[in-house]
């Protein structure tokens, strides 16, 4: 990966710091996750989307122990 220098205004980075610590992502991934989706809108938005959504969620299985119709409900 290449790095870049970025300037901007001083309320600006703060303010992109903020959101993205409240996001727990990294700046730099705010930035990259930004240009991504400007270039290529529509790529793979449902599964960014989907995991974006499984970030914000804590959900354990670990002492779960499913059985095959559990799984394959409809």
């Amino acid at each position: 990966m290449k790095n870049i220098t970025l300037s901007l205004d001083e309320d600006i980075l703060t303010a992109g710091q903020e959101y993205a610590k409240h996001q727990n992502i990294s700046f730099n991934s705010l930035i990259r996750k930004l240009l991504e989706q400007t270039i290529h809108p529509q790529k793979n938005e449902w599964l960014d989307d989907t995991f974006s959504l499984m970030d914000k969620v804590y959900i354990s299985a670990e002492k779960k122990q499913w059985t095959r119709d559990e799984l394959y409900r409809e």
